[in-house]
C-alpha cells in the first residue's frame, strides 16, 4: 500500500487501484499517521489534530472509533500502543517521505545535472496542493503550509541547477508563473532576471527588477535585498552570463565584390538587444524593413548590428551625403563600387543588372531627406532582384507595399542608465552607477527622453563636469550637449544639429504646427491641438509630423520629445507667437478644469480624475504661465486644480505656485475672485498679510456657496482658531448650504469639534457616521475615507478589533481607487497606530514601514515623520529603548529649529521620550521631558493630545512616588479624552502601581476627582 498527502489524501494498492478511505476526518487521521509513518503518534496529538484545542466530549472514544473505521478501510495494520497509535508501513511508502529523501540527496549532489534530476523527481511526486481535501481538519493548515514552503524552496534549488546547466530559455515561462504565484520571494525574482538576461531579453530583465522593487515596497514595505540589488547591478553593467543565441555565428568577411564593408564599431552595443532580435525576425520574413524614429534614437547603429548578423552579402550605403533631389541610384552604385552595365545611362538599370543574381542585404541609411527617391529605387530593386533584401533607416517610412516598419523609440530608464554608465566610463575611468549617482543619472536620462545620441553626448561631458553639474545644466540641453565626435557626420555632432536637420525637412505648414505644439507640456489630443494651435487641418499635419518622427503618438495623444520641443519653442519665440498660443493653451485647460470641478466631488470623480491625469503637465504649465501673465486666470486655475490635487493625494504640490501667485498679486484681490484667492492662501500654507486679508474677506462675504472645497482646504491647511470667531461663522454658513457635499463636511467639522474640543467620544462617532452617510449618498470616495479614518480611531480606542479592521480596509480601498499614495501612507500610519493600541506590534511595524516608503516616494514629509514616530513607538513597546530614542531624536533633528515648540509632534515625542527615560530609570530626565511636553500641549488645540500629556505627567509623578497625583492625573486624562484607552500599556502600568500603593478606595476617589473636574477646575489645574 502506498499513501499520498502531496495533493488530496489517498491510499493505493500495489496494483495502482485507489482505496476509498472515507470522509474528511478519516482522511485527516490517515494523513496524521502517514506523516509519522512507522512511528508512534501520541493520542493527545491525534485528538488535537483532528478536533482542535477544544475537542468533542468523549474524544478518546471518538478517536478509537475513527481508528477502527480506518483499519476496516485499509489493508494495513494500525497498531495500538499505550502512548498512541502507529501506521505500520515503511516511510518510503508515503510520498512526503520519499519527497524529503530525494530532496536531501539532490541538495547533497555536487553535479548540477544530478541535482536537477533528483530535485525534479522529488517535485514530480506532487499531485496538487498538499493535504488539499482535508484543509478543514485542524492540523492540516499548518502542515500544508510547511510542505508548500518546502516545495517552493526545492523548486528554487532545482531552477538554480537548471540555470547552471544553461537552460535559461526553457526556464523563463516557468519562472514568470512562479513569480506571479510567489511575488515577494526574492530568490525567484533574481532567477527570473538571470534567465531573461541570459536569453537575450535584457530589457525585460531590467523591467523584472523594477517590478520586484515595486512589489516588495507595496506588499512588504521593504527595499530589495543586497543579493537582488547585486543581480540588478550586474545586469546594468552587462556582467550577467548570457550564452550566444542558438545558430548565431560571427559575421563573415563580406567585402568580396562590395567595397562598402560594414565599419567596425568602436563602442559596445547597449540597450537594444530586444530591438535587434525583433529586426532579425523581421528580416527573416520580409524583404523590406525600415527602421524609423527621431534623430539620435540609434537607428543607424541598430541597422549595422542587425546587418552584421546576416549571413548573406551586405552592402551599406549612407545617403546623408546625397543632396535633396540628388540621384540616389547613382549614389548606391558608386558607394557599392559596381561597374556593371556601363553601356546603360540609367543608374537604376545598372543596379538591377549588378544585383539581380546576388543574395544580398542592402542597407540604405538616412533616407529621410530623399525619401521619395529612396522608396522608388527600393521598390524597383526588390521587384527585379528576388534574392535582395533592403534594410532602410529614416525618420519616416518609405511607404511601399510590403514594407515592415520597426519604430526605434527612446530607451527605457534602466537601459538608458546603463548606456550612460558605459559611455561615461569611457571618458572617466572607474565611473559606475551606484547609490550616490543613480538619481542624477536617472534625471539626466529622463530629461533627454532616453535618446541614445543625447545620452552619449551628456556622458561625454563627464570629461570636465561632475554628474551633478551635468544634471543641473540640462535646462539648456541643446547648448550643453554641443560637443560630439569630430568624425561623426556634421548633423550628428551636436544635439542641436540633429534637431535642425529634422526641422529642415518640414514644409511651412508642418513647421507652423510644430512650433505651436510646444505650448503643450505633456502632449495633447487632437481636439486640444486644433483649438489651441488654431489649425483646422491639424489631424493631417500631425500624422505627417509623426511620420517624420517629430511627434510621437501615444494612445490618442500627440507629444514631442523634450529635445525637439525645446528647439521648436525657439522657433515659436522667433515667430513672435509665444504669448498668443500660451494664452490659448491656458484658456483651454482652464475650461477643462471648470468643466471637471463639480464632477470631482461626486461618484463620477474617478472618470474625471482619469481625464485630468494625462493633462497634469499641461495644467501645471498653464498655471505657471498665468502666474506671470494673467493673475485672474491663475487664481481660477489654482482653485479648481487644488481639488484635483486633493483628490489624487498630491496636496503639497500646490504650495510653491500658490506662494508665487500671492507674491505676484500683491495686496490687491481681483473683484469676484475672493473665494479663489482664499483657496490660494490656504494652499500656500503660510501666515502673514495674505492670511489676515483672506480671513477678513471670509468674514465679510459668503465664499463657500460657489466653492465648497474652500471649507475643507481652509480647515486642513490653515485650521482657524476657535477664538477668532471665523470657525463658528464658517460652520453657520456650511450648515445653511443645500449642497450635500458641504452637509457631509459640516458633520466632519462637528466631529472634529467633538473629538478635539469636547471630550465627546460618542458625539465624535455620531457626527462622522452622519458625514459618512452623506458622502456615501454622493459616491465621493475621499470624503468617505476621511470620515472612516476617524471612526477607525474610535474603534481602536475602544479595542473593537473587528470593527477597526472593517473600517480601515474600506478606507484603504477607497483611497486606493483614487490612487492617492499620500493618503494611503496616512491611512497605513492610522492603522499602525490602532494596531499599537490593539496590541499587535508586528502588524503595526509592517504598516509603518510601508507608510514610510510610500511617503518617501511621493515626498510627503508629514507622512514620513508620522511613520518614523510609529516605528519608534513599536521599538519602545518592544523594549528596544536605544532604537526608540534614536528614531525619535532623528525626527526632532530633521525639523527646522523653532517649528516644534508648540506642535502636536513635540508633545507626542516629548511624552514618548519621557516614558523611555522612565523605563531606563533616569528619573530627572523623565520628569523634565513630561513637564516640557505638558507645557507644549497647553498650546495645542487638541484635548486628546492634552490627555496624553496629562497621562505622561502621571508617569512622572509615579517615579516620584506621588501616587495620589498619579490617580488624579489619570482621571484628568479620562476627562480630557472622554475615555481611557484599554490598550495603553503605560497608563495601565502606572495605574496598577498607584492602586497597589494607595489601595483601591483611595485610588478610585482621586481618579474620580480628576475625571469629574469641570472646565473651570481643569483650567485652574492645568
Amino acid at each position: 500500500m502506498r499513501f499520498g498527502i502531496l495533493g488530496p489524501v489517498e491510499a493505493r494498492r500495489e496494483d495502482g487501484v485507489t482505496v476509498s478511505v472515507g470522509g474528511a476526518r478519516l482522511r485527516g487521521l490517515l494523513a496524521l499517521l502517514a506523516l509519522d509513518a512507522g512511528r508512534i503518534v501520541p493520542t493527545e496529538r491525534l485528538i488535537e489534530g483532528l478536533y482542535g484545542e477544544r475537542p468533542v466530549t468523549g474524544e478518546g472514544n471518538a478517536l478509537q472509533s475513527q481508528i477502527s473505521r480506518l483499519r476496516r478501510s485499509l489493508d494495513v495494520p494500525v497498531e495500538f500502543h499505550p502512548a498512541g497509535y502507529r501506521l505500520v508501513v515503511d516511510g518510503e511508502e508515503v510520498d512526503a517521505h520519499r519527497f524529503e529523501r530525494l530532496v536531501r540527496e539532490g541538495r547533497a549532489a555536487e553535479s548540477a545535472a544530478v541535482r536537477s534530476e533528483l530535485l525534479g523527481q522529488a517535485l514530480a511526486l506532487w499531485r496538487g496542493p498538499a493535504l488539499a481535501d482535508v484543509r478543514e481538519v485542524p492540523f492540516a493548515p499548518a502542515q500544508a503550509a510547511r510542505l508548500e514552503e518546502l516545495r517552493v524552496d526545492v523548486t528554487e534549488d532545482r531552477v538554480e541547477a537548471d540555470l547552471e546547466l544553461g537552460r535559461h530559455r526553457e526556464l523563463v515561462t516557468e519562472l514568470q508563473r512562479l513569480v506571479e504565484a510567489h511575488p515577494v520571494r526574492e530568490r525567484l525574482r533574481g532567477q527570473l532576471i538571470r534567465a531573461l538576461y541570459a536569453s537575450g531579453r535584457q530589457a525585460e530583465a531590467l523591467t523584472a527588477f523594477e517590478d520586484a522593487r515595486r512589489t516588495l515596497a507595496d506588499e512588504l514595505g521593504v527595499d530589495p535585498s543586497p543579493e537582488l540589488r547585486e543581480i540588478h547591478l550586474a545586469a546594468l553593467r552587462g556582467e550577467l552570463y548570457a550564452p550566444a543565441a542558438p545558430g548565431r555565428t560571427e559575421p563573415q568577411d563580406r567585402t568580396a565584390g562590395v567595397r562598402s564593408a560594414l565599419p567596425a564599431q568602436l563602442t559596445t552595443f547597449v540597450g537594444r538587444q530586444d530591438d535587434l532580435a525583433e529586426v532579425a525576425r523581421l528580416l527573416e520574413r520580409a524583404r523590406l524593413v525600415t527602421l524609423t524614429g527621431p534623430g539620435g534614437a540609434g537607428k543607424t547603429r541598430l541597422a549595422l548590428e542587425a546587418a552584421a548578423a546576416v549571413k548573406d552579402e551586405v552592402g551599406l550605403v549612407e545617403l546623408d551625403g546625397v543632396a535633396e533631389g540628388g540621384d540616389v541610384a547613382q549614389a548606391v552604385l558608386t558607394k557599392l563600387g559596381l561597374r556593371v552595365g556601363q553601356d546603360s545611362p540609367d543608374p537604376a538599370d545598372r543596379l538591377v543588372a549588378a544585383l539581380a543574381g546576388r543574395r544580398m542585404l542592402l542597407v540604405l541609411d538616412n533616407c529621410e531627406h530623399v525619401v521619395a527617391a529612396a522608396a522608388e529605387l527600393a521598390h524597383r530593386l526588390l521587384s527585379a532582384c528576388p534574392d535582395l533584401r533592403v534594410l532602410a533607416t529614416g525618420r519616416e517610412a518609405l511607404g511601399i507595399t510590403g514594407e515592415s516598419i520597426w519604430p526605434v523609440s527612446a530607451l527605457p530608464d534602466a537601459l538608458a542608465e546603463r548606456l550612460f554608465e558605459d559611455r561615461a566610463a569611457a571618458v572617466r575611468p572607474g565611473f559606475a552607477l551606484d547609490e550616490d549617482n543613480l538619481a542624477e543619472v536617472r534625471r539626466i536620462c529622463q530629461a533627454l527622453d532616453g535618446l541614445p545620441l543625447a545620452i552619449e553626448l551628456a556622458a561625454a561631458r563627464l570629461r570636465s563636469l561632475p554628474v551633478a553639474e551635468v544634471a543641473a545644466r540640462l535646462e539648456d540641453g541643446l547648448g550643453l550637449l554641443s560637443r560630439g565626435s569630430r568624425t561623426a557626420q556634421p548633423r550628428h555632432r551636436t544635439l542641436r544639429a540633429v534637431v535642425e536637420w529634422s526641422w529642415s525637412l518640414l514644409d511651412e505648414q508642418e513647421q507652423r504646427l510644430a512650433r505651436r505644439l510646444t505650448v503643450f507640456a505633456g502632449g495633447g489630443g487632437i481636439e486640444a491641438v486644433e483649438r489651441v494651435c488654431d489649425t483646422p487641418d491639424a489631424l493631417e499635419l500631425l500624422a505627417s509630423l509623426a511620420d517624420k518622427s517629430l511627434v510621437e503618438i501615444v494612445g490618442d495623444r500627440y507629444r514631442m520629445l523634450q529635445t525637439i520641443r525645446a528647439f521648436c519653442a525657439e522657433r515659436l519665440e522667433e515667430a513672435g507667437e509665444v504669448g498668443t498660443y500660451q494664452r490659448a493653451h491656458a484658456s483651454h485647460y482652464l475650461g477643462l478644469l471648470h468643466e471637471a470641478a463639480p464632477h470631482l466631488l461626486r461618484a463620477e470623480q474617478l472618470e474625471w480624475a482619469a481625464r485630468l491625469d494625462p493633462e497634469h503637465d499641461n495644467l501645471f504649465a498653464a498655471l505657471t504661465w498665468a502666474i506671470v501673465d494673467d493673475h485672474a486666470m491663475a487664481l481660477r486655475i489654482f482653485a479648481d486644480l487644488s481639488t484635483y490635487w486633493w483628490l489624487r493625494g498630491r496636496r503639497g504640490i500646490g504650495v510653491r505656485p500658490a506662494r508665487a501667485l500671492l507674491a505676484a498679486l500683491g495686496p490687491a484681490v481681483p473683484t469676484g475672485l475672493e473665494a479663489e484667492y482664499a483657496i490660494c492662501v490656504a494652499g500656500a500654507a503660510e501666515s502673514g498679510a495674505h492670511l489676515e486679508n483672506a480671513k477678513r474677506l471670509m468674514r465679510e462675504m459668503d465664499l463657500i456657496s460657489g466653492h465648497p472645497q474652500l471649507t475643507f482646504f481652509w480647515g486642513s491647511f490653515v485650521g482657524p482658531s476657535i477664538d477668532d470667531g471665523l470657525l463658528e461663522l464658517m460652520m453657520e454658513r456650511v450648515k445653511a448650504s443645500p449642497d450635500p457635499w458641504i452637509s457631509g463636511l459640516n458633520h466632519v467639522g462637528k466631529g472634529f469639534l467633538c473629538y478635539l474640543m469636547e471630550s465627546d467620544v460618542a458625539g465624535t462617532e455620531r457626527e462622522f457616521s452622519l458625514a459618512l452617510d452623506y458622502f456615501r449618498s454622493l459616491g465621493e470616495r475621499l470624503g468617505m475615507a476621511m470620515a472612516l479614518s476617524e471612526l477607525v480611531r474610535v474603534a481602536a480606542w475602544r479595542g473593537e478589533r473587528e470593527r477597526f479592521s472593517e473600517l480601515i480596509e474600506e478606507a484603504l480601498r477607497l483611497v486606493g481607487e483614487l490612487g492617492a499614495q499620500e493618503d494611503i501612507a496616512d491611512l497605513l500610519c492610522h492603522r499602525g497606530e490602532g494596531e499599537l493600541l490593539l496590541g499587535d506590534l508586528d502588524r503595526a511595524r509592517a504598516d509603518f514601514e510601508r507608510a514610510a516608503e510610500l511617503a518617501r516616494r511621493v515626498g510627503a514629509l508629514e507622512g514620513t515623520t508620522r511613520a518614523s514616530c510609529g516605528l519608534a513607538e513599536v521599538a519602545r513597546l518592544r523594549g528596544d529603548l536605544d532604537e526608540a530614542r534614536r528614531r525619535y531624536e532623528e525626527v526632532l533633528a530633521r525639523e527646522p529649529s523653532g517649528s516644534f515648540g508648540e506642535s502636536l509632534n513635540a508633545v507626542q515625542i516629548g511624552v514618548a521620550l519621557g516614558w523611555i527615560a522612565a523605563a531606563e530609570g533616569v528619573v530627572e530626565e523623565a520628569v523634565a521631558r513630561q513637564e516640557t511636553a505638558f507645557a507644549a500641549a497647553l498650546h495645542v488645540q487638541s484635548l486628546p493630545v492634552l490627555a496624553s500629556a496629562a497621562e505622561g505627567l502621571a508617569g512622572a509623578a509615579s517615579l516620584r512616588g506621588e501616587h495620589d497625583e498619579v490617580a488624579l492625573l489619570l482621571g484628568v486624562g479620562k476627562r480630557l479624552r472622554g475615555m481611557t484607552l484599554p490598550g495603553d500599556r503605560d497608563v495601565r502600568r502606572v495605574a496598577e502601581l498607584a492602586r497597589a500603593a494607595l489601595g483601591e478606595r483611595r485610588f478610585a476617589e482621586a481618579y474620580a476627582r480628576g475625571a469629574a473636574m469641570s472646565r473651570e477646575e481643569l483650567a485652574g489645574l492645568l
